[in-house]
């Protein structure tokens, strides 16, 4: 999941006569070759380090360059150029495909989306670090006037005249007197080949071109064509050739009945998202009950191994309905297919067959939060451990709302709705009600839909999703992972218990770290859970207006801004909201189904 590459000697970087930093310049050529569609496992990192032995760094958003506790630290010592092709909000990145400078820390002291200014027309053209040709980059520092310049292009271009980048840096307190040089590559959960084909480096100078006709070639991806059965039976005799034709034929169309899929012409924009059907069948072992995962409201999902990279899947398999809405939906899935965020299951494609659709996401191997809070087979989860997925998934949410190119609403946050990875990461999933819409406009939906318990009240009254209403129930969701109880539970005198009602009651009585899960056993740290408590509170105000934003939340959940008190005048209301027509979906999956209103059973489906 990481890989590093260094020169094997180290190099001076001060004049020992006054001890400033020697100017350098440095060209490569490189490659970033995901094994799945357009999506990448992260990128590739240019190095200066006090040491070649960076044993102690992550893969995955670290780049295999840091770790969470020296991520940051003026003691590393180290300068940087990231080519980075995910969106990591933790370090503040623009988008998903950028060049930073980096200085001891992963957040970027500058940073650009990938492209390069054309020489005729002074125009700026993106460019994707992930597909297409090699790239070339230079990265050139005067030392005199302490200023770094990076520029990027596709093999085949001349160095631009425009750098890319340009920012005035003082090597002078980060680079020691010996250092190395190297890369430094990683990858998540996205298997992805990361290649450096090409390098110069030059003290003092400037490097030497790369000769690109002694350099090789980036790889292509692996051919799927199967042998020549013709070539090979073609000395049999002709009758024999003829019965096989026969059998190949018939046995063709059986096998393409049974594969048969559906495809209009609109599907061709969304052509590179979607599996085949044959593929799918063969990963899930025709579908088979030991590969199912489970059972929502929308679909079965089962586990999976595609056949041709080995990589573990979940295909979910819904049915649909009419042919526009089929087209819409695709649309939008597509579309919550570019996401990408750390903290999101990553929507890999679809397929289309018969009445049926089938979405392909990552494999999350630890399943899903509400079996830990509520399964005593499963060990209890330790209090950092659940604050760390708490503040996930509101990184998460703070890409949907505001730093994705659209807004996505996701309207059905909840526990059962929020999968571990193989780290414990906690990753939002389940966008079968999501909704985009543009920034500055407001969202045109007024299907009510979502789970009982983590409905917003306004919903009840207009129907509308907003980020207000996800904000609403991610309070709820914040609060059952705090106490380790369902949003609505049963109680033994008939009358469903609300989570939230419990919680400010609790709080009202001046009691509200009882509320905390029993099992953690005071193992957690009181300020912490104190503010968690209350901000689960203050996400779920009755009045949307008095509900933070998912970026206020981010700044508490970090310690960036104080929580404010909570007001007496908090009304106390019943969670517990129903629909009042027809127009709705309910899902009742996150409790027992005793708990519903026949109102519910009746409308929802």
């Amino acid at each position: 999941m990481k890989g590093h590459a260094f020169y094997p000697s180290p190099l001076h970087f001060r004049n020992s006569s006054n001890g400033n930093i020697f100017s350098f310049s440095t060209t490569f050529m490189f490659g970033i070759i995901p094994e799945s569609y357009d999506l990448s496992g992260h990128g590739i990192v240019f190095l200066i380090s006090p040491s070649s032995n960076l044993s102690n760094s992550l893969p995955s958003q670290y780049l295999g360059l840091l770790n969470i506790e020296n991520n940051g630290n003026t003691t590393n010592h180290i300068f940087a150029i990231e080519l980075d092709t995910i969106y990591s909000s933790e370090f503040q990145d623009i988008d998903d495909n950028h060049v930073g400078i980096d200085i001891n820390s992963l957040k970027s002291n500058k940073s650009h989306t990938a492209g390069y200014y054309a020489d005729d027309t002074g125009l700026f053209k993106t460019l994707s670090l992930t597909s297409g040709p090699a790239k070339q980059v230079w990265v050139d520092y005067d030392g005199e006037k302490m200023q770094i310049n990076v520029t990027i292009s596709p093999i085949g271009i001349s160095k631009p005249k425009r750098p890319l980048l340009s920012s005035t840096v003082n090597l002078s307190t980060v680079l020691f007197e010996i250092m190395y040089i190297g890369f430094s590559s990683s990858t998540g959960s996205v298997l992805t080949s990361h290649y450096i084909l090409g390098w110069s480096f030059k003290m003092n100078g400037i490097a030497e071109s790369l000769d690109y006709s002694k350099l090789p070639s980036l790889p292509r991806a692996r051919s799927k064509d199967r042998p020549n059965t013709l070539g090979i039976w073609l000395p049999s005799s002709l009758f024999a050739f003829v019965l096989m034709m026969v059998f190949t034929l018939l046995f063709t169309m059986r096998r393409s009945f049974k594969y048969e899929e559906l495809q209009d012409d609109w599907e061709v924009i969304y052509g590179s998202h979607r599996f085949s059907y044959k593929e799918l069948c063969r990963a899930t072992n025709g579908f088979n009950d030991s590969e199912l995962l489970g059972v929502g409201g929308f679909g079965k999902v089962y586990r999976g191994v595609l056949p041709t990279s080995k990589r573990e899947v979940a295909v979910k398999r819904v049915s649909h309905e009419s042919r526009q809405g089929m087209k819409e939906f695709v649309a939008e899935i597509v579309s919550i297919g570019r996401l990408r965020h750390r903290n999101l299951v990553q929507l890999l494609g679809y397929c289309r067959r018969k009445g049926e659709l089938l979405l392909v996401y990552d494999f999350m191997p630890n399943r899903s939060l509400d079996m830990y809070l509520y399964d005593q087979d499963k060990p209890t989860l330790a209090w950092d451990l659940r604050f760390r997925i708490i503040k996930g998934v509101a990184s998460s949410l703070l890409y949907l709302h505001e730093n994705w190119e659209q807004v996505v609403i996701h309207r059905d946050i909840k526990a059962s709705n929020v999968l571990l990875d193989s780290e414990m990461n906690g990753r939002l999933g389940d966008f079968g009600l999501a909704r985009l819409y543009d920034h500055g406009t407001n969202p045109q939906t007024t299907r009510f839909v979502g789970t009982i318990g983590y409905l917003a009240p306004e919903l009840a009254r207009t129907g509308k999703a907003s980020t207000g209403t996800d904000v609403f129930a991610f309070g709820a969701f914040i609060l059952e992972v705090a106490c380790g109880r369902r949003p609505v539970e049963p109680t033994a005198q008939g009358e469903p218990l609300v989570l939230l009602d419990w919680v400010l009651e609790n709080w009202r009585g001046g009691s509200l770290v009882n509320t905390m899960d029993p099992r953690l056993r005071e193992e957690y740290v009181l300020e912490e859970v104190e503010m968690v408590l209350k901000l689960g509170l203050l996400c779920s105000h009755p009045l949307p207006t008095s509900r933070p934003s998912i970026r206020q939340v981010m700044q508490y959940l970090d310690g960036g801004m104080q929580l404010p008190e909570l007001s007496p005048a908090y009304q106390s209301f019943s969670s517990l909201v129903l629909p009042q027509n027809d127009n709705f979906v309910c899902n009742l999956t996150s409790f027992p189904s005793s708990v519903a209103t026949g109102s519910v059973l009746s409308g929802g489906r």
